[in-house]
Protein backbone atom coordinates (compact mmCIF):
# COMPACT_ATOMS: atom_id res chain seq x y z
CA UNK A 1 0.00 0.00 0.00
CA UNK A 2 1.33 3.45 -0.87
CA UNK A 3 1.69 6.46 1.36
CA UNK A 4 -1.62 7.75 0.20
CA UNK A 5 -3.69 5.05 1.95
CA UNK A 6 -5.08 3.70 -1.31
CA UNK A 7 -8.86 3.84 -1.29
CA UNK A 8 -8.77 5.77 1.98
CA UNK A 9 -10.76 8.61 0.45
CA UNK A 10 -13.57 6.60 -1.08
CA UNK A 11 -13.58 3.35 0.89
CA UNK A 12 -12.76 3.96 4.53
CA UNK A 13 -14.38 0.64 5.43
CA UNK A 14 -11.24 -1.11 4.24
CA UNK A 15 -9.45 0.33 7.25
CA UNK A 16 -11.88 -0.75 9.97
CA UNK A 17 -9.99 -2.89 12.48
CA UNK A 18 -10.60 -6.59 12.32
CA UNK A 19 -12.27 -8.27 15.27
CA UNK A 20 -9.58 -10.05 17.27
CA UNK A 21 -8.70 -11.23 20.74
CA UNK A 22 -7.75 -8.24 22.88
CA UNK A 23 -3.99 -7.87 23.10
CA UNK A 24 -2.18 -6.77 26.28
CA UNK A 25 -0.82 -3.23 26.36
CA UNK A 26 2.90 -2.67 26.80
CA UNK A 27 4.52 0.64 27.65
CA UNK A 28 6.73 1.81 24.79
CA UNK A 29 7.58 5.33 25.94
CA UNK A 30 6.34 8.79 26.83
CA UNK A 31 5.38 11.86 24.85
CA UNK A 32 8.54 13.95 24.49
CA UNK A 33 7.20 16.70 22.23
CA UNK A 34 3.87 17.85 20.79
CA UNK A 35 3.93 19.92 17.60
CA UNK A 36 1.09 21.90 16.05
CA UNK A 37 1.11 23.66 12.68
CA UNK A 38 -1.54 26.40 12.53
CA UNK A 39 -0.87 27.03 8.82
CA UNK A 40 -0.41 24.15 6.39
CA UNK A 41 3.15 24.07 5.06
CA UNK A 42 4.59 26.58 7.52
CA UNK A 43 6.80 25.84 10.52
CA UNK A 44 4.82 25.39 13.70
CA UNK A 45 4.94 25.51 17.46
CA UNK A 46 6.00 23.13 20.23
CA UNK A 47 3.37 22.95 22.97
CA UNK A 48 3.12 21.22 26.35
CA UNK A 49 -0.45 19.95 26.06
CA UNK A 50 -3.30 19.88 23.58
CA UNK A 51 -6.74 18.42 23.03
CA UNK A 52 -6.83 15.77 20.32
CA UNK A 53 -9.70 14.06 18.52
CA UNK A 54 -10.55 12.39 15.21
CA UNK A 55 -9.63 15.63 13.40
CA UNK A 56 -6.16 15.82 14.92
CA UNK A 57 -4.64 18.23 17.40
CA UNK A 58 -6.83 21.18 18.27
CA UNK A 59 -5.82 24.04 15.97
CA UNK A 60 -3.62 21.97 13.67
CA UNK A 61 -3.78 23.03 10.00
CA UNK A 62 -6.71 25.39 10.50
CA UNK A 63 -5.25 27.78 7.93
CA UNK A 64 -3.72 27.28 4.51
CA UNK A 65 -2.28 29.33 1.69
CA UNK A 66 -4.11 29.35 -1.62
CA UNK A 67 -2.31 30.11 -4.88
CA UNK A 68 -4.61 32.59 -6.61
CA UNK A 69 -3.65 31.74 -10.21
CA UNK A 70 -3.80 27.99 -9.67
CA UNK A 71 -6.78 28.31 -7.29
CA UNK A 72 -5.21 25.56 -5.24
CA UNK A 73 -4.21 24.96 -1.62
CA UNK A 74 -0.43 24.92 -1.34
CA UNK A 75 1.92 22.79 0.74
CA UNK A 76 5.62 22.93 1.50
CA UNK A 77 6.08 20.27 -1.17
CA UNK A 78 5.19 22.79 -3.89
CA UNK A 79 6.05 26.02 -2.07
CA UNK A 80 9.07 25.19 0.14
CA UNK A 81 9.51 28.85 1.12
CA UNK A 82 6.45 28.38 3.33
CA UNK A 83 8.78 26.58 5.75
CA UNK A 84 10.74 29.79 6.37
CA UNK A 85 7.68 31.30 8.06
CA UNK A 86 6.77 30.26 11.63
CA UNK A 87 3.07 30.18 12.55
CA UNK A 88 1.95 30.26 16.19
CA UNK A 89 -1.32 30.93 17.97
CA UNK A 90 -1.53 34.09 20.04
CA UNK A 91 -3.67 32.90 22.93
CA UNK A 92 -2.96 35.77 25.33
CA UNK A 93 -6.41 37.35 24.99
CA UNK A 94 -8.36 34.38 23.61
CA UNK A 95 -10.69 32.08 25.50
CA UNK A 96 -9.85 29.19 23.14
CA UNK A 97 -7.98 28.36 19.95
CA UNK A 98 -10.98 29.19 17.76
CA UNK A 99 -10.77 32.79 18.94
CA UNK A 100 -6.98 33.08 18.85
CA UNK A 101 -5.31 34.88 15.96
CA UNK A 102 -2.32 33.32 14.24
CA UNK A 103 0.97 35.20 14.31
CA UNK A 104 3.23 34.70 11.30
CA UNK A 105 6.94 35.28 11.88
CA UNK A 106 8.59 35.90 8.50
CA UNK A 107 12.29 35.26 7.80
CA UNK A 108 13.01 39.00 7.66
CA UNK A 109 11.87 39.31 11.27
CA UNK A 110 8.52 40.92 10.56
CA UNK A 111 5.54 39.49 12.44
CA UNK A 112 1.98 39.78 11.15
CA UNK A 113 -1.31 38.88 12.73
CA UNK A 114 -3.72 36.75 10.69
CA UNK A 115 -6.40 39.42 11.15
CA UNK A 116 -4.46 41.89 8.96
CA UNK A 117 -5.71 40.30 5.76
CA UNK A 118 -4.43 42.54 2.95
CA UNK A 119 -0.99 43.02 4.48
CA UNK A 120 -0.49 39.36 5.31
CA UNK A 121 -1.59 38.22 1.84
CA UNK A 122 0.89 40.63 0.26
CA UNK A 123 3.67 39.44 2.54
CA UNK A 124 2.97 35.77 1.78
CA UNK A 125 2.82 36.52 -1.95
CA UNK A 126 6.23 38.20 -1.77
CA UNK A 127 7.68 35.28 0.16
CA UNK A 128 6.44 32.69 -2.35
CA UNK A 129 6.79 34.69 -5.54
CA UNK A 130 3.17 33.89 -6.41
CA UNK A 131 -0.02 35.78 -5.64
CA UNK A 132 -1.43 34.00 -2.59
CA UNK A 133 -4.05 34.39 0.11
CA UNK A 134 -4.35 33.01 3.63
CA UNK A 135 -7.67 31.33 4.31
CA UNK A 136 -9.34 29.30 7.03
CA UNK A 137 -10.64 25.75 6.90
CA UNK A 138 -14.07 25.32 5.29
CA UNK A 139 -16.61 22.44 5.46
CA UNK A 140 -16.18 19.46 3.14
CA UNK A 141 -19.40 20.51 1.40
CA UNK A 142 -17.32 23.24 -0.25
CA UNK A 143 -15.27 20.58 -2.00
CA UNK A 144 -14.28 22.86 -4.89
CA UNK A 145 -11.94 24.58 -2.43
CA UNK A 146 -9.87 21.42 -2.12
CA UNK A 147 -9.51 20.49 -5.80
CA UNK A 148 -6.21 20.00 -7.55
CA UNK A 149 -4.93 22.40 -10.17
CA UNK A 150 -5.41 20.77 -13.56
CA UNK A 151 -4.94 23.18 -16.41
CA UNK A 152 -4.84 22.02 -20.02
CA UNK A 153 -1.60 20.14 -20.80
CA UNK A 154 -0.68 20.23 -17.09
CA UNK A 155 0.75 16.96 -15.78
CA UNK A 156 -0.18 17.18 -12.10
CA UNK A 157 1.14 13.70 -11.29
CA UNK A 158 4.60 14.41 -12.70
CA UNK A 159 4.61 17.68 -10.81
CA UNK A 160 3.84 15.78 -7.61
CA UNK A 161 6.54 13.19 -8.29
CA UNK A 162 9.08 15.96 -8.82
CA UNK A 163 8.50 17.25 -5.28
CA UNK A 164 10.08 14.04 -3.93
CA UNK A 165 13.42 15.18 -5.44
CA UNK A 166 14.72 11.69 -6.07
CA UNK A 167 18.10 11.15 -7.67
CA UNK A 168 18.65 8.72 -10.58
CA UNK A 169 17.98 5.14 -9.48
CA UNK A 170 16.15 6.09 -6.27
CA UNK A 171 12.65 4.80 -5.59
CA UNK A 172 9.47 6.85 -5.57
CA UNK A 173 6.32 6.08 -3.57
CA UNK A 174 3.81 3.88 -5.35
CA UNK A 175 1.49 6.15 -7.32
CA UNK A 176 -0.32 3.36 -9.19
CA UNK A 177 -4.04 2.78 -8.83
CA UNK A 178 -4.70 6.03 -7.00
CA UNK A 179 -8.33 6.53 -5.95
CA UNK A 180 -10.27 9.12 -7.91
CA UNK A 181 -10.70 11.37 -4.90
CA UNK A 182 -6.94 11.63 -4.48
CA UNK A 183 -6.65 12.50 -8.15
CA UNK A 184 -9.32 15.18 -7.81
CA UNK A 185 -8.37 16.76 -4.47
CA UNK A 186 -5.11 18.14 -3.12
CA UNK A 187 -6.18 17.51 0.51
CA UNK A 188 -8.84 15.43 2.20
CA UNK A 189 -12.01 17.55 1.62
CA UNK A 190 -12.93 19.41 4.77
CA UNK A 191 -9.32 19.27 6.04
CA UNK A 192 -5.91 20.61 5.13
CA UNK A 193 -4.33 17.16 5.57
CA UNK A 194 -2.98 15.15 2.67
CA UNK A 195 -3.20 11.72 4.29
CA UNK A 196 -3.90 11.71 8.01
CA UNK A 197 -4.48 14.12 10.92
CA UNK A 198 -1.71 12.60 13.06
CA UNK A 199 1.98 12.08 12.29
CA UNK A 200 4.15 10.19 14.79
CA UNK A 201 7.93 9.78 15.10
CA UNK A 202 10.02 8.09 17.81
CA UNK A 203 13.33 9.03 19.37
CA UNK A 204 14.45 5.48 18.53
CA UNK A 205 14.21 6.28 14.83
CA UNK A 206 15.92 9.65 15.18
CA UNK A 207 18.71 8.17 17.31
CA UNK A 208 19.19 5.41 14.75
CA UNK A 209 19.73 7.90 11.93
CA UNK A 210 21.90 10.24 14.02
CA UNK A 211 24.15 7.39 15.13
CA UNK A 212 24.67 6.01 11.63
CA UNK A 213 24.89 9.37 9.86
CA UNK A 214 26.08 11.97 12.37
CA UNK A 215 27.12 14.50 9.72
CA UNK A 216 23.53 15.02 8.50
CA UNK A 217 21.20 17.52 10.15
CA UNK A 218 18.46 15.44 11.81
CA UNK A 219 16.59 18.35 13.38
CA UNK A 220 13.14 16.99 14.25
CA UNK A 221 11.48 20.11 12.81
CA UNK A 222 12.43 18.97 9.32
CA UNK A 223 10.01 16.04 9.64
CA UNK A 224 6.99 17.87 11.07
CA UNK A 225 5.64 15.33 13.57
CA UNK A 226 2.59 15.95 15.71
CA UNK A 227 3.83 13.61 18.44
CA UNK A 228 7.43 12.69 19.19
CA UNK A 229 7.57 9.62 21.42
CA UNK A 230 10.60 9.09 23.62
CA UNK A 231 10.93 5.32 23.56
CA UNK A 232 11.80 3.28 26.61
CA UNK A 233 15.25 1.80 27.13
CA UNK A 234 15.85 -1.24 24.95
CA UNK A 235 13.66 -0.07 22.05
CA UNK A 236 15.80 0.85 19.07
CA UNK A 237 15.79 1.18 15.30
CA UNK A 238 12.93 2.21 13.04
CA UNK A 239 10.50 0.83 15.55
CA UNK A 240 7.33 2.66 14.53
CA UNK A 241 7.39 0.83 11.19
CA UNK A 242 6.77 -2.34 13.22
CA UNK A 243 3.66 -0.79 14.77
CA UNK A 244 1.63 -0.62 11.55
CA UNK A 245 -1.74 -2.24 12.14
CA UNK A 246 -1.33 -1.88 15.91
CA UNK A 247 -2.75 0.74 18.28
CA UNK A 248 -1.12 3.35 20.49
CA UNK A 249 -2.89 4.28 23.73
CA UNK A 250 -2.40 7.73 25.26
CA UNK A 251 -4.58 8.54 28.27
CA UNK A 252 -8.20 8.24 27.10
CA UNK A 253 -7.56 8.07 23.38
CA UNK A 254 -6.06 5.54 21.01
CA UNK A 255 -4.29 6.01 17.69
CA UNK A 256 -4.42 3.31 15.02
CA UNK A 257 -1.05 3.10 13.23
CA UNK A 258 -2.15 3.22 9.59
CA UNK A 259 0.76 3.74 7.19
CA UNK A 260 4.39 4.70 6.82
CA UNK A 261 5.41 8.24 5.87
CA UNK A 262 7.61 8.44 2.76
CA UNK A 263 9.67 11.62 2.72
CA UNK A 264 9.80 14.25 0.01
CA UNK A 265 12.18 17.11 -0.73
CA UNK A 266 10.59 19.32 1.92
CA UNK A 267 12.77 17.70 4.62
CA UNK A 268 15.89 19.08 2.94
CA UNK A 269 14.74 22.71 2.90
CA UNK A 270 16.08 25.47 5.07
CA UNK A 271 14.02 26.98 7.85
CA UNK A 272 14.71 29.98 10.04
CA UNK A 273 17.20 28.25 12.34
CA UNK A 274 18.85 25.71 10.04
CA UNK A 275 19.91 25.44 6.42
CA UNK A 276 19.49 23.25 3.36
CA UNK A 277 20.75 19.67 3.69
CA UNK A 278 19.83 16.94 1.24
CA UNK A 279 22.01 14.23 2.75
CA UNK A 280 19.41 12.88 5.18
CA UNK A 281 16.90 12.35 2.36
CA UNK A 282 19.39 10.14 0.53
CA UNK A 283 19.75 8.09 3.72
CA UNK A 284 16.00 7.74 4.25
CA UNK A 285 15.37 6.73 0.64
CA UNK A 286 18.21 4.24 0.36
CA UNK A 287 18.36 2.77 3.86
CA UNK A 288 14.83 3.06 5.27
CA UNK A 289 12.60 2.23 2.28
CA UNK A 290 12.06 6.03 1.98
CA UNK A 291 10.06 6.17 5.23
CA UNK A 292 10.50 8.13 8.44
CA UNK A 293 7.59 8.11 10.87
CA UNK A 294 4.01 6.87 10.53
CA UNK A 295 0.49 8.22 10.12
CA UNK A 296 -2.29 7.42 12.55
CA UNK A 297 -6.05 7.66 12.97
CA UNK A 298 -7.35 8.96 16.31
CA UNK A 299 -10.30 7.31 18.03
CA UNK A 300 -11.71 9.74 20.61
CA UNK A 301 -11.22 13.14 22.18
CA UNK A 302 -8.62 13.50 24.94
CA UNK A 303 -6.13 15.93 26.45
CA UNK A 304 -2.56 14.81 25.84
CA UNK A 305 0.49 16.18 27.62
CA UNK A 306 4.25 16.07 27.31
CA UNK A 307 5.43 13.36 29.69
CA UNK A 308 2.31 11.18 29.29
CA UNK A 309 2.96 7.45 29.04
CA UNK A 310 2.33 5.74 25.70
CA UNK A 311 1.26 2.11 25.40
CA UNK A 312 1.00 -0.28 22.45
CA UNK A 313 -1.42 -3.13 21.79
Amino acid sequence: MSIFHKFRFNNRALFKPKISIEQPMIKIGTIKEIWRYPVKGMAGESIESCHIDQHGLEGDRQFAVRDVKRNEIQSCKFRPNLLSCIATYNTDNAANIDQAPVSLNFPDGQIFNSGVTAEINQKISELLGHESILETLQPDSDNDLYKRFKAKNHNWLQELKDTFTREPGESLPDFSDLPQDFIDYVTLPGTFFLVSPCHIITTATMDHFKKNHPDSDWDIRRFRPNILIETTEGISGLVEQEWLGKTLHIDNTSIKCMSAAPRCGAVTRKQQTFGFDKSMLRTIVNEADQNLGIYGDISTQALINVGTDVYLS
